[in-house]
Formats: structure tokens, C-alpha cells, sequence
């Protein structure tokens, strides 16, 4: 049974997403991302000028006259959503948690998706696979994913984007769309992610909370790790302190971004206090122009 609360949350999240699908998304993600290919779809008459590769002879011979063949885009793409919701997606600073912002964005693009009579599929993973649908179309589909994000309980603790891309590796063998959203807090991936770049077109979304980067500069804090629970106290008083979390966030980040660049994979950062709006319209824009190149 689902609460009123959790109800609410849907509700508040399909009108958001549906608004921001329509108004701002939908043109560009369409110019985003690429058919499969150019199917079949009728016959006209041949003008000077035409490519005469397309001239359908069968039907020309039958009417007497030059006839062309016409192709349109084949559009139908699959999307699937594979969202880290491991306990560390837990942690907020703000108003919003990381998971409820991988929620809002994951209905964006899945409401998105649907505009464009695309398939939606969603992969749940902590340290372990939590939950699959397989990609279908439709309403009532997509709000099942996003009541399944924003309902979900994990199993697991921990994080392993490996055990979650090998899993899809299995799962989804055509090419497919796929957004990673994650906070990116885990070991070497690197190996999976290839495979999976080569094999999908791979997005990567990073959401990570304006603490993890804006070190406070006073004050003592008892911090909470989510993935093993522990507790410790810091102070921030301490110039070393201040700079050795610094460091970590600038190494994560560098790191992060050269397994992004090595296998080519595009990558969107969503900070959590930061309408996640714009660097997902200025991704499709920019999808858009290196299509269009």
C-alpha cells in the first residue's frame, strides 16, 4: 500500500515533469538524439533534381511515369534510466536529498521520453541489482518507474556502478540510450564503462550536494557515513581539515572526468541547491549542434 505522502510526491513530480517535458525539453531532445535509421514511408512523383538512386522503378513502370521513393527518420528509441540509489543518496544539506533529486530528473527524462514515443526501461542498483522493468511506453509505465524510485527501499548499503553496468551488459542487448545517474561514490569502474560506452550511447549524470564541494569554514560537525553508518565528529576550525576534504572532492572530480573523456562518454553535473533544468537543456543543445555538425 502506498502512503499519502508518497502519492503526493508522484503527483507534485508528474506535474513538474510533464511541464518542463513539454515547454523546454521535448524539441530538444528529439534533436538530441539520433534514429535508428531511415525507414520506407511513401511514394511521389520525381522532380528535377532528385536523387535518381531512390527512383522506385517498380512503380514507375506501372504508372508510366517517373516515381521517387520517400524515407522518414525511424524515431522509436529506448531509454533506460539506471539509477544508484545506495544509501549515501541519501544525504542532504539543503531542502532536497540526492535521491529525490535523481527522482525528479529521472521523471524529466522518462516524461520526455514518452512525448517522443520512446520506450522507457528503469535499473535499480546498490552494491546489488534492486529492481528491473524492462523498457515499454506509456503513462501509467512511467509512473510505475518513478513510484518504484521514489518508494524504494534498497537491500543493500553500498555502491557498485560494476555490478549495475555488467547487469545491463546482459539485460538490454540493443542499442539503447542510457543515463547513469549517480553520485559517483565508489571504486574502479572503468572496465564496465567501457563496455558499456561502446555498447550504448552512455550519459552520465553526477548529483552531488553543495557541502561535498563548499567546505564549511567553522564549526564543529558530526558527520554520518550512509553506507556503513558509522558517526565522527570534525572540526572545520582546522586548516588541514578544510584542506584535505577539498582535495578528495578535487581528486574524486578529476578522476571522475578523465574515465568520462577516456571512453567518450557526455556527462551532466547536477548540484543539489542548483536548478537541474538548465545543464540538462544546455546538454541536449549541445547534443543537438554535434548532431547537426
Amino acid at each position: 500500500m502506498i502512503s499519502e505522502e508518497i502519492l503526493k510526491k508522484i503527483r507534485r513530480i508528474e506535474i513538474i515533469s510533464r511541464k518542463s517535458s513539454k515547454e523546454i525539453f521535448a524539441g530538444e531532445y528529439h534533436s538530441a538524439f539520433k534514429g535508428r535509421g531511415m525507414e520506407f514511408s511513401e511514394v511521389r512523383e520525381y522532380i528535377d533534381g532528385d536523387d535518381v538512386r531512390f527512383i522506385d522503378w517498380n512503380v514507375s513502370s506501372r504508372m508510366g511515369k517517373l516515381y521517387i521513393k520517400q524515407f522518414v527518420e525511424e524515431r522509436e528509441l529506448t531509454v533506460i534510466l539506471a539509477v544508484d540509489l545506495s544509501a549515501s543518496l541519501g544525504f542532504f544539506s539543503g531542502t532536497k536529498s540526492k535521491k529525490e533529486i535523481a527522482a525528479e530528473i529521472s521523471a524529466i527524462i522518462a516524461f520526455t521520453a514518452m512525448l517522443n514515443n520512446d520506450k522507457v526501461g528503469l535499473l535499480v542498483f546498490t552494491d546489488k541489482i534492486e529492481r528491473f522493468i524492462p523498457p515499454k511506453k506509456g503513462k501509467i509505465h512511467l509512473l510505475k518507474i518513478i513510484r518504484e524510485i521514489i518508494n524504494f527501499k534498497p537491500e543493500g548499503k553500498s555502491t557498485s556502478i560494476d555490478n549495475g553496468l555488467v547487469y545491463l551488459n546482459k539485460v538490454i542487448k540493443k542499442r539503447s540510450i542510457v543515463f547513469l545517474i549517480s553520485d559517483f561514490i565508489d571504486d574502479d569502474f572503468s572496465r564496465s564503462m567501457k563496455i558499456s560506452s561502446r555498447k550504448y550511447d552512455l550519459i552520465a549524470i553526477k548529483i552531488f550536494d553543495s557541502r561535498e564541494k563548499h567546505i564549511p569554514q567553522k564549526g564543529i560537525f558530526i558527520l554520518k557515513d550512509y553506507e556503513n553508518g558509522e558517526e565522527f565528529f570534525i572540526d572545520f576550525a582546522s586548516d588541514e581539515t578544510r584542506k584535505g576534504f577539498s582535495e578528495i572532492y578535487k581528486r574524486n572530480t578529476q578522476s571522475l572526468k578523465e574515465i568520462f573523456k577516456k571512453f567518450k562518454i557526455d556527462f551532466i553535473y547536477i548540484e543539489d541547491e542548483k536548478d537541474y533544468e538548465k545543464p540538462l537543456f544546455d546538454f541536449f543543445l549541445k547534443r543537438k549542434s554535434k548532431i547537426l555538425r
